[in-house]
């Protein structure tokens, strides 16, 4: 691999290290990568990029004939209804913040749903007639968060998750629905633990429970008494996880992921009646379970195999699995009862390099797929859409990291091309091979997009999901590192014309990347990422700080671990142009990060802007904000990859 002198340098920096065991897969040849002719393909336009909508949940009606979806057709997230079989979207609610979280109430009439207020993730709990009709919020508290809404199966009373603004640590609550009266179940002493409802079980009886660490590297699954707010433990151990997903409705079997014996999360059922735990059959990807269907017959189950998602069904008596005819990429189940009321219907999310997502919906009988809507702009043509990748290459170490690769058509392997490295965020995170509108913005524009999945990503095993403990940008950004390698012995990329953009924690690692590693990159755009890991901690609250002291422990002890992680430590090295897209009402990574590293820049002589969005919070909600920035995006791209002399 060629990188430059800076680059190399910090590879060696540090002794070498052992290889961190990951799924079997081969390596990919650089030089089997091939960008595929099409005289059809042109640059997207990146209005029609944005103008494209997402799906962030969707539900079922009671009677299986409609689907209530929070899509941004109007450029905003709010609730919509369609018939199942197909018709013209009908709006249920307006609002200019984000709208999400939607379940339906066992009769039917009403639809709830969660709303923050200007991206500040303070949640409430809302209602809406599932027929249309006013709006209305149940819970009304700006200090305190309410999500995870579960209905009882007499619709009386509602579970939810609640985290006071103050606190770190999520609670199980119970809401009257008559009376609006709050009850706590659940009263959480540790910052580091959240719990968050199942299942109602027993006819409204009892809850099934999650209790998660904030790192997630340990869980727990529990029952309540609902009455009393007693709880027993059902699945425990120090340092393992278990996540129950869904109940039968007499509470005896328990959808269940853990990652015991394995260090990779697996799928399988768990009986509360004689505390047996049934796995499915083995795989070294990691496994999800979901919904189990209204029938008590069958389970859905996610496998996601090395950046992309299959979707099964098994059968609670026989633990057989079907897998589903879902076109490759990331399809996943986005409610919490995907299932029709019949059991015969399963909705799935759809999308991939080509597809831009959408809610789709299988018939579990003849395994026909049929797509109510959809949310792409029709100039959105597939056959015209880069491709995507998914490739494997070593890291400094040996070890082996997988990233999604997206190709431009019609390259010259002449090595003049530019290309951007794209760290994902978390990092407990994955990059998947989904529509990214970013990566096929500059793929179609010539470049060539990896997406990598470094030391700390899941969906590779334990041992790999933990290997950044308290070395954030070091270790992991080598993988990057390593990813640009990669593309330049594909013989189709310019060393000196690499970029690299993340978001969040994808932000923090271009960050890194363009201190510790100043020569490696020409020019860089970060979105809410992180500066000062001190700073940070100063204005988070307290489950955000759980989790940092998750990643990195505490600043009072850890001084130097804090120095090491903070890309302000290297900020004097840095000389890419640095472009920083940041939201007004972020709550996790607050403005402050993002004028710091701009100030400390342009006070060394250096090349930074930064852009601030109103009313938007970690992630751009509003589509002329989104637009904005995938545009700002490529044009910075543009002028310092391939404008600038070189």
């Amino acid at each position: 691999m060629k990188l430059l002198a800076t680059a190399a340098l910090f590879l060696c920096a540090t002794s070498a290290a052992a290889e961190i065991a990951t799924p079997s897969r081969p390596v990919t040849d650089p030089g089997s990568i091939v960008s595929p002719v099409n005289a059809s393909a042109k640059p997207v336009p990146l209005d029609d990029l944005g103008y494209s909508r997402g799906l962030l949940s969707a539900a079922w009606s009671v009677d299986g004939k409609r689907l209530f979806l929070s899509t941004n057709l109007t450029g905003r997230y709010n609730i919509w209804t369609t018939e199942a079989s197909g018709s013209w979207p009908v709006q249920l609610t307006q609002a200019d913040d984000r709208q999400s979280g939607i379940l339906v109430s066992p009769d039917g009439k009403t639809v709830f749903f969660n709303q923050d207020h200007g991206g500040d993730e303070e949640y409430d709990i809302y209602t809406v007639p599932s027929l249309g009709g006013p709006v209305t919020n149940l819970t009304a508290t700006p200090d305190v968060c309410e999500e995870g809404v579960l209905v009882s199966p007499d619709g009386a009373r509602i579970a939810l998750t609640y985290k006071l603004k103050t606190k770190g640590q999520t609670d199980i609550a119970v809401l009257d629905l008559a009376t609006r009266a709050v009850r706590p179940l659940t009263h959480e002493p540790d910052a580091q633990w959240s719990w968050t409802p199942v299942a109602w079980v027993e006819g409204g009886r009892t809850l099934i429970a999650n209790r998660g660490f904030t790192d997630q590297t340990a869980g727990e699954v529990w029952s309540i008494d609902v009455a009393t707010g007693r709880a027993t433990r059902l699945l425990g151990k120090p340092k393992i996880v278990y996540v129950a997903a869904d109940a039968t409705r007499d509470g005896v079997t328990l959808a269940v992921t853990t990652n015991e014996g394995t260090g990779q999360s697996h799928a399988g059922l768990y009986s509360v009646r004689d505390g047996a735990f049934h796995s499915l059959k083995p795989t070294a990807w990691e496994q999800t379970a979901d919904a189990i269907s209204p029938d008590g017959s069958a389970m859905a189950v996610e496998t996601g195999v090395d950046g992309r998602t299959d979707i099964s069904i098994v059968d609670l008596k026989t633990l057989a699995e079907r897998t589903l005819p879902l076109p490759p990429g990331s399809n996943a189940v986005p409610a919490s009862k995907p299932f029709t009321p019949d059991s015969r219907r399963l909705l799935v999310a759809q999308t991939g390099a080509t597809s831009p997502g959408a809610p789709v919906i299988v018939d579990l009988a003849s395994g026909r797929v049929q797509a109510p809507i959809q949310l792409a702009m029709a100039s959105l043509d597939p056959a015209t859409l880069p491709r995507s990748k998914v490739v494997t290459y070593r890291s400094f170490d040996g070890t082996l990291v997988s990233a999604i690769l997206t190709l431009p058509f019609n390259l010259k392997r002449d090595g003049s091309n530019p290309a951007v490295v794209m760290p994902h965020g978390g990092p407990t995170g994955q990059a998947t091979d989904y529509f990214n509108k970013t990566a096929t913005a500059l793929a179609s524009r010539g470049y060539l997009v990896i997406q990598p999945n470094p030391r700390g990503s899941t969906g590779y095993g334990h041992a790999f999901q933990v290997a950044n403990f308290q070395d954030l940008g070091g270790g992991d950004l080598k993988d990057e590192l390593a990813a640009k390698g990669f593309l330049v012995a594909t013989g189709y990329v310019d060393a000196r014309r690499v970029g690299i953009t993340g978001g969040s924690y994808g932000g923090f690692m271009t960050l890194m990347a363009i201190g510790r590693a100043p020569d490696a990159f020409a020019a860089a755009v970060q979105e809410y990422g992180i500066i000062n890991w001190r700073t940070m901690w100063a204005h988070e609250d307290a489950g955000l700080q759980a989790y940092q002291r998750a990643l990195l422990g505490d600043p009072a002890a850890y001084p130097k671990v804090y120095d090491a992680s903070s890309p302000l430590t290297y900020v004097k090295a840095v000389k890419a142009p640095l472009l920083s897209l940041q939201g007004e009402n972020d709550i996790r990574v607050p403005r402050e990060e993002a004028q710091q590293v701009t100030d400390a820049i342009k006070a060394d002589g250096g090349d930074a802007e930064v852009v601030f969005y109103p009313a938007e919070g970690h992630g751009f909600a509003k589509r002329e904000n989104q637009v904005d920035a995938l545009r700002r995006t490529v044009e910075w791209f543009d002028r310092y990859l391939k404008d600038a002399p070189h």
